[in-house]
């Protein structure tokens, strides 16, 4: 090593060593101390909020401390004028005495250092407490209901959209399972020794044929030269099926665990779908026996009664025409009846009854009353409550439930009654199609004697009606909440601003014409 080199190699030690030393004291030296704001809370001052919807906590709890009931009463004070309180937080200061020193009740500490700051608190006016906010309208029974209402529904509607997401998602896997499996099948049959060996045997058959006609030595050659391209082609797609055989069945776990774990997410997201559109309807319910109650005069639902967990008692339809006429009246005039008949004069007096002077409301009833009538005859049709004419050439020898069974029959096989004289979507059966459903329905076609042509088969149901008024009737006579749903189906969903008023729908629905 030479001089120059070992004076560099020391003044580099040296060097590092100062900046080390240099760069340690920087690190370990402290930032100032800052100034602290500790805010004490005493336990549960501030209000809790339920744990569930059946859980009853007082809107204002009690004070845990005396010395903050002065700052409660500036709070109560304040609410009444509408305008803001200030609260000085003071460092090491508990926040009872900060309540206490911004009301006037007691000086701040003598000797108290560190920051002071003020947080400004804007209580609304004609506020008393926490509770205030979501207490409802004086003299309204209902208000608790109400609010449990749109809370449930609202967090029903929530959960049926994730249920729907997770359905989707669940769907795309099931169909990338599947696309897997087939890709899978179509190498594993490509990849079959004796499919090979199909192929094989058939290209050697043709060269043997074509070396049979073979003219000349070229025409031999290119025989020879055609048979081993098909030979290689054959040994090329053995190859790349064999290659997507492995890779398919490496991945299939995958996709197995991906599968299972989405359906599993899917049942879970419908399950509590499901149960909170239970809960729902539970709330509608209730609060349809309330508004009916009020209505009637009758003891209306405490607010603080069961939970909703709880059925509450409906109102029958006996009860409700024992409270509005006299006696048991016959339901052919109801409201409900007229409406399914096609009365517009019905239809004009529950939408004032309902809607008022306010166009708007006016048009959302009608559109609600409407939607309610549509689905109440879409699903009589499916149900097949058809009353058929007794002089038509083709219905007129059967008896109604014959007729029924051979709707239904005809139903089952495609060609449904569209309710106006015709089949939906234009689906014309023919006679062989007619045949087969007059045996589905357990009647010889052979009684047929004058049958339908192919120009009078469009025209099978012209003059055929549909009996939704008896239908009803039987499928939900007392029209309460639960009755609706269940005959209703899917077409209740679209019909949620009608069941959160079902309570004073109902009545209407059922008066006497």
């Amino acid at each position: 090593m030479s001089p120059s080199e070992f004076f560099f190699l020391v003044a580099g030690l040296v060097l590092g060593i100062g900046v080390g030393a240099g760069l340690i004291e920087v690190l370990r030296a402290r930032p100032a101390a800052r100034r602290e704001v500790r805010v004490t809370v005493a336990r549960e001052s501030v209000p809790a909020r339920a744990a569930t919807l059946a859980t009853s906590l007082p809107d204002w709890p009690p004070a845990r401390f005396d010395s903050a009931m002065a700052s409660e009463r500036m709070f109560a004070a304040a609410g009444q004028r509408g305008d803001r309180v200030a609260i000085p937080i003071v460092a090491d200061v508990p926040a009872e005495a900060a309540l206490a020193g911004a009301a006037g009740t007691a000086p701040a500490p003598a000797g108290a250092t560190g920051a002071m700051s003020v947080l400004s608190i804007a209580v609304p006016a004609g506020r008393e407490g926490p509770g205030a906010a979501t207490a409802g309208p004086d003299g309204d029974p209902c208000a608790e209901l109400r609010q449990a209402l749109e809370e449930r529904c609202g967090n029903a509607e929530r959960l049926a959209t994730v249920a729907a997401a997770a359905a989707e998602r669940h769907r795309e896997a099931r169909r990338s399972y599947d696309e897997h499996v087939m890709r899978r099948d179509r190498a594993a049959a490509t990849n079959d020794p004796r499919a090979v060996r199909a192929a094989k045997d058939e290209a050697q058959a043709n060269f043997r044929l074509a070396r049979s006609t073979a003219r000349d030595r070229d025409a031999l050659e290119a025989a020879a030269r055609e048979w081993l391209r098909e030979v290689n082609r054959i040994n090329g797609r053995s190859r790349e099926a064999a290659a997507i055989v492995a890779h398919e069945d490496a991945v299939e776990m995958d996709l197995l665990r991906t599968l299972e774990r989405l359906g599993v997410e899917a049942d879970g997201a419908r399950i509590t779908a499901e149960s909170a559109a239970e809960a729902c309807t539970e709330a509608r319910t209730a609060l349809a026996a309330c508004e009916e109650a009020e209505r009637l005069g009758a003891r209306a639902v405490e607010p603080a009664g069961p939970a909703f967990g709880t059925p509450l008692p409906e109102p029958t339809v006996g009860g409700l025409a024992a409270a509005e006429i006299e006696g048991e009246a016959a339901r052919g005039d109801a409201a409900i009846m007229r409406l399914l008949r096609g009365d517009r004069e019905a239809l004009r007096s529950l939408v004032d009854q309902l809607g008022g002077d306010d166009p708007d409301e006016r048009r959302r009833w009608q559109i609600q009353l409407t939607d309610l009538v549509d689905a109440i005859l879409a699903r009589a049709i499916d149900a097949t409550a058809l009353v058929f004419p007794e002089d038509h050439p083709f219905w007129g020898p059967y008896t109604q439930a014959q007729c029924r069974d051979i709707a239904t029959a005809l139903a089952s096989l495609g060609f449904r009654f569209d309710g106006l004289g015709g089949f939906v979507d234009g689906r014309v059966p023919g006679q062989r199609d007619l045949s087969l459903a007059v045996g589905y329905a357990g009647q010889d076609p052979m009684r047929i004697r004058i049958w339908p042509g192919e120009a009078e088969m469009p025209s099978l149901f012209q003059g055929v009606r549909v009996d939704a008024g008896r239908f009803l009737e039987e499928a939900a006579g007392d029209l309460t909440l639960g009755e609706m749903v269940d005959l209703l189906g899917r077409r209740a969903e679209g019909l949620s601003d009608l069941w959160n008023a079902w309570g004073r729908v109902r009545p209407l629905l059922l008066e006497q014409g």
